[in-house]
């Protein structure tokens, strides 16, 4: 939680007082310096983002977070896992098997997840 706050406080636009929610989990709506924004929640088990705004600012964040954490992104809409190589060769067997290996920059995990601008 220590790196999640580290990452995205500097972004964060929204109500301070309501960073923290009910168990712990926490909210923030971060926009990146190009304008482009999404809405995190993060509790102990995962980070779900929603409603990213296209652009490579806010893609960044989610890409400075993801390798920080050596996370893996699961878009779940098209079934698909996407990491860094550290990640990668933590994952189990079969999950290797099906995640696409990219650099953790903005520009490439928007291209992964949404296609190329």
């Amino acid at each position: 939680m220590d790196v999640v706050r580290a990452v995205l406080s500097p972004y964060d636009v929204g109500d301070p007082n309501l960073t923290v929610l009910d168990g712990g989990r926490m909210q923030y709506w971060v926009r990146a310096a190009d304008g482009s924004a999404a809405e995190i929640f993060v509790d102990e088990t995962g980070i779900l983002v929603e409603r990213p705004h296209s652009g490579p600012g806010v893609f960044a964040i989610v890409a400075e977070l993801a390798a920080r954490l050596e996370a893996v992104i699961f878009d779940p809409s098209e079934g698909l896992f996407v990491c860094g190589a550290e990640a990668h060769a933590r994952l189990p067997t079969d999950m290797r098997e099906k995640a696409l290996v990219i650099e953790m920059t903005g520009d490439a995990v928007e291209a992964a997840l949404i296609g190329p601008r």
